[in-house]
């Protein structure tokens, strides 16, 4: 009798025990995972810069701190753009700041009555600030390069399986000014079974070649930092290595500490920062580049055995620029390029924004820019071929707006 009660009470601690650990797999699920990267395309950026000012009251303070924010963030911008000392940068009227600045970004601030001491970052108009900064908004960029975030803490590695600071950092990296062609995943949908810390261990091409292909990437970089904090909430330190292709080169390693918690998250901004330039003189040193044996190939057309007939020549593959002319918004554009690159015949597609605008795409096809350009009109796209640059809008001639469906006002 002893016997069947202490058995009872074994199986309800299992079933208990099972019904707490399915709970906490479904919060995981449902409320840790998934950290969306945020659109940098059409902005620029500089962080870190610190006013001290005093006024009549806080608000007046405040005002002006922003005010000096603006001139100060320009002229750094305008150095770390041309490589040369902030003094020599232009001296711009505050009206002229208010239409190049987008938005403030509020890092840290402290308001008192009659002063203001803050951190503040700023973020500038592509389209307008990028003469002023001695560019015309377009960058030359590498072939599209998946990225995966590694965080390593407490032995356990993870990338997207679970929401971290690390992946946060990534997420809200502004990408624009950057050489490097970002593939970013959010962590939602498959993207934890597919991309996760065990994948990044694994050298096998054929594998490779499936992911890279479903997120339209050339080759992969895998950004790795090992967090060791000395207790929970207190000083941590961490080591970054950025690690390039399917056998996990090493390009390079720094080191960065953090005094708490609270400062965790200023250290992985300032990493992701770092590990963008390691990846960057690796694009410029030629280590960082598309591999074709991990882009999927596709068979070369059939070849009838005919005594008379000639061997069909097999086609090469040829570089067509296309600028994709409609100017909807950042999302709209991110998914024309995903629809082009989704063709069939394409391999790979760099892509440029347009100040206006839109994109400028260098796609690498299996044809000419007369083939692309009928593949495109059979998909709906209106496409116009001037001189061997093709000008493609979706679903309206270049130039014409499209009609509204029933139901809606002009």
């Amino acid at each position: 009798m002893l016997f069947r009660r202490s058995a009872a009470i074994i199986a309800a601690a299992f079933l208990v025990l099972a019904g707490l650990g399915g709970a906490v797999i479904a919060q995981m699920e449902s409320g840790e995972r998934g950290i969306l990267p945020i659109d940098s395309s059409g902005t620029l950026e500089i962080t870190g810069i610190q006013v001290d000012v005093g006024g009549k009251d806080a608000d007046s303070a405040r005002y002006a701190g922003w005010r000096i924010a603006q001139r100060e963030g320009f002229k750094a911008l305008w150095a770390k753009t041309n490589k040369r000392p902030a003094s020599e940068a232009p001296n711009l009227s505050d009206s002229t700041l208010d239409g190049l600045v987008s938005s403030i970004v509020v890092e840290r601030e402290q308001i008192g009555p009659n002063r203001y001491i803050a951190t503040l970052g700023l973020l500038f108009d592509r389209a307008r600030a990028g003469e002023l900064l001695g560019f015309a908004g377009q960058i030359r960029r590498s072939a599209p390069m998946l990225l995966i975030p590694v965080l390593v803490s407490g032995g356990t590695a993870t990338s997207v399986e679970l929401r971290n600071p690390w992946q946060r950092a990534w997420a809200q990296f502004r990408t624009s000014q950057s050489p490097i062609d970002y593939v970013r995943v959010s962590g939602l949908g498959v993207d934890p079974l597919l991309v996760n810390a065990a994948q990044t261990r694994r050298p096998g091409r054929g594998w490779w070649r499936n992911i890279l292909d479903l997120y339209g990437a050339a080759n992969i970089l895998v950004a790795e930092v090992r967090l060791d904090r000395l207790y929970p909430g207190g000083p941590s330190k961490a080591l970054f290595v950025g690690r390039f292709g399917p056998d996990g080169e090493t390009i390079g390693s720094f080191e960065l500490t953090a005094k708490d918690g609270n400062d965790l998250p200023r250290m992985m901004s300032e990493g992701v920062q770092r590990m963008d330039d390691l990846f960057a003189q690796a694009l410029a040193a030629g280590i960082v580049r598309g591999d074709p044996d991990l882009i999927i190939q596709l068979p070369p057309p059939p070849v009838e055995e005919e005594e008379e007939a000639p061997t069909a020549p097999v086609i090469q593959p040829t570089v067509v620029q296309v600028l994709v002319t409609e100017r909807g918004d950042a999302g709209a554009v991110a998914q024309s390029v995903a629809q082009i690159r989704g063709l069939a015949g394409v391999i790979w597609v760099t892509q440029a924004a347009l100040p206006n605008g839109g994109a400028n795409l260098s796609v690498n096809f299996r044809g000419d820019a007369s083939a692309l350009g009928s593949l495109l009109t059979s998909r709906g796209w209106a496409v116009t071929n001037r001189g061997g640059v093709l000008y493609v809008t979706r679903g309206a001639a270049p130039g014409i707006a499209p009609v509204p469906p029933p139901g809606q006002s002009q």
